[in-house]
């Protein structure tokens, strides 16, 4: 029995690999066909282009990302919702170039349904948490969203070296608690 990736997962594992080694720009079909070791236009057979490839890469790191799921404590929902705005400025930190593939909307194709699907659990599952740690009568869809797009900006802040090299905060952790206060109120 061979149990070899598939063709088309094995060029999507490359692109993952290509992806964080080298960045978005350089996760092209060619590349990706010379990473691979295959033609040049056997991406081609698999992909209708590279916005259909790149989203199935960037659909990988949102599966990626809704995988940490399993690792959060069991326990009180506020814990939970924290821990997971953890998890996500740690996915941010630890995947740089995946993560930000994943919100390049402008190289993706953002009809694709395997990414929807990918990044609509990854939501889902946030707003779940939200929902269950809200004390107030905003809808907590709104309260997620909001915060995620607080988490998010965070984490590119970071990444890009604005706030890294702030002297007010030594460690991402500083303004996470900072943000995480804002949205939550003191523990």
């Amino acid at each position: 029995m061979d149990l070899r990736p598939a063709p088309r997962q094995r060029l999507i594992a490359s692109a993952v690999a290509l992806l964080a080694a080298e960045g978005v720009e350089a996760v092209t079909l060619r590349g990706i066909a010379k990473h691979t070791g295959v033609s040049h236009g056997a991406p081609l057979r698999h992909f209708a282009g590279r916005a259909e490839l790149l989203s199935a890469v960037a659909a990988t790191g949102f599966t990626e990302l809704y995988a940490r799921r399993e690792e959060l404590p069991g326990g009180r929902p506020r814990a939970r919702l924290i821990a997971a705005c953890r998890a996500y400025v740690g996915f941010a930190l630890e995947n740089p170039a995946m993560f930000e593939l994943m919100f390049r909307h402008d190289l993706l194709d953002t009809g694709d349904a395997e990414l929807v699907r990918a990044s609509s659990a990854v939501f889902d599952f946030f707003a779940e948490l939200a929902a269950a740690a809200s004390t107030g009568d905003t809808d907590p869809r709104l309260v997620a969203a909001s915060l995620w797009a607080a988490l998010h900006g965070l984490a590119e802040l970071w990444l890009w070296g604005g706030l890294a090299k702030a002297s007010f905060a030594p460690s991402i952790d500083v303004p996470l608690a900072v943000t995480l206060e804002a949205y939550l109120g003191p523990a």
